[in-house]
């Protein structure tokens, strides 16, 4: 054989080579996404520092985290609008639900504690869940995970600091100014109905085990549902539009009200900590805001 012979087999073979490997798909690993959120909430300190983020950073966040959340597919590129911010970004093949996800969540601890954001990967959502209180409101991000789980192309929120942490600076659910609230704005703002999840002590509100509301919006179909849903599973429900729930509407709630503004669906939803803590529980309600969030008007 040539030298020039020798040459072009060889260039072909690592043409072959090149190609070969553009056209390996990305097989993203195993990941337990309610291990991760659990031990994401765990790590929340009600002692820990936190502010929220300055104009041009909720700019950035919010280039960088919604595209990610609406069906975006440049992870890259979104790595190097949002690593300067103190996230990272991770995707992976959720084994729960079988489903390619990504996800970007901060450090808890940081300053910057603003959020772990996750979502189907590529795919446009139907739905935000909303966890504003974790490891305050107990295993709300596992109720949070497993909606998610119930319902393919749905967005979760989960603050990422504790309610307490800098004199309740970090509480999102009443902080306009957190990126959590700039994250549910923007969304809402493309009409995407929100689901927020909250945990409610035993007795503030005896007898009843979910608390269904609008916030300061107006109740829909979507809450009637919800409602009728839990309750055909056996549990007590106060519905915030019929009658008074012990202070647990939501009627002070930042999201909700932002809601509100736009005409947006904001669901709000306690549930006490039994219902929460026990699994078999805390399954027959994620069911039932499945069954409820999927159905049709």
């Amino acid at each position: 054989m040539s030298a020039r012979n020798l040459l072009v087999t060889v260039l072909g073979l690592i043409c072959v080579a090149v190609l070969a490997v553009i056209n390996i798909p990305h097989r993203p690993g195993g990941i337990d996404l309610a291990e991760r959120a659990s031990q994401f909430a765990a790590a929340l300190e009600p002692d820990a520092p936190y502010r929220p983020p300055t104009v041009r950073e909720g700019q950035d966040a919010l280039a960088g985290l919604i595209p990610l959340l609406t069906g975006g597919k440049d992870t890259q590129g979104e790595v190097k609008t949002l690593a300067p911010l103190g996230f990272t970004l991770t995707d992976g093949r959720d084994t729960g639900s079988g489903r390619h996800f990504v996800l970007a969540a901060t450090q808890p601890g940081d300053e910057r504690g603003w959020g772990m954001y996750i979502a189907d990967y590529g795919a446009t959502p139907k739905v935000v869940i909303e966890v504003p209180h974790p490891n305050f409101d107990l295993d709300t991000e596992q109720v949070g995970v497993q909606l998610y789980r119930a319902l393919p192309g749905s967005a979760v929120l989960i603050a990422g600091a504790h309610r307490r942490a800098a004199n309740g600076l970090a509480d999102v659910a009443h902080n306009a100014n957190s990126l959590f609230n700039l994250v549910a704005t923007a969304l809402a703002h493309k009409g995407l109905p929100q689901v927020q999840l909250h945990g409610f002590d035993d007795n503030s509100l005896p007898g009843i085990g979910v608390v269904v509301s609008g916030g300061s919006t107006k109740h829909t179909a979507l809450h009637e549902r919800i409602a009728d849903r839990v309750e055909a599973g056996g549990t007590a429900v106060c519905r915030a539009w019929q009658q008074s729930c012990g202070h647990l509407e939501g009627t002070t709630n930042v999201q909700g009200q932002a809601a509100d503004s736009m005409g947006a669906v904001f669901a709000h939803i306690e549930s006490d900590s039994e219902i929460r803590s026990q699994s078999a529980q805390r399954d027959r309600l994620v069911a039932a805001l499945a069954a409820a969030i999927s159905s049709d008007p």
